[in-house]
């Protein structure tokens, strides 16, 4: 698969495309084929690794995710044998500033970290939503991630 990577520090140059091996998702974790992401401030803000000391968290000399993209919205493609709450097919956005990976073709992801797609929503606003407040509003609606419309 083609991804974005990232392996030093840098301004926006320091970004190349590149094939790397597809993920396999774990247990409780969806393979999901990227169809929109977004570049936000902390991928920029990973990628320069400025302000200092957030190279901390995101490796001192280099990166240690070397695949950005914190925000992303695509279609499931797989699912690991302990997801409950999507089947492959199911239209889906995620914010994961953890592990990042939506600046790929395709990322594996927690459950957890992914929301069901509004019906008729299209991928690109649905991969700005993820980060925002309505992500927010919607998981501490308690509704059941599958059926938010």
């Amino acid at each position: 698969m083609r991804a974005a990577l990232t392996t030093h520090y840098g301004p926006p140059g320091v970004v190349h495309v590149t094939d790397v091996p597809r993920p396999m998702p774990q247990a409780d974790e969806l393979l999901v084929r990227v169809h929109a992401t977004t570049v936000n401030r902390t991928d920029c803000g990973f990628r320069a690794g400025h302000p200092w000391f957030i190279r901390v968290f995101t490796g001192v000399t280099k990166p240690k995710s070397t695949i950005l993209g914190s925000e992303f919205a695509g279609v499931v493609e797989t699912v690991g044998e302990d997801v409950s709450r999507f089947v492959v097919g199911d239209r889906v956005f995620a914010y994961d500033d953890t592990r990042f990976g939506g600046h790929a073709e395709y990322v594996a992801i927690s459950q957890s970290a992914a929301v069901a797609t509004m019906p008729g929503l299209l991928f690109s606003p649905a991969s700005t939503l993820s980060g925002c407040q309505p992500l927010t509003v919607m998981k501490a609606s308690g509704l059941p991630r599958t059926s938010i419309s």
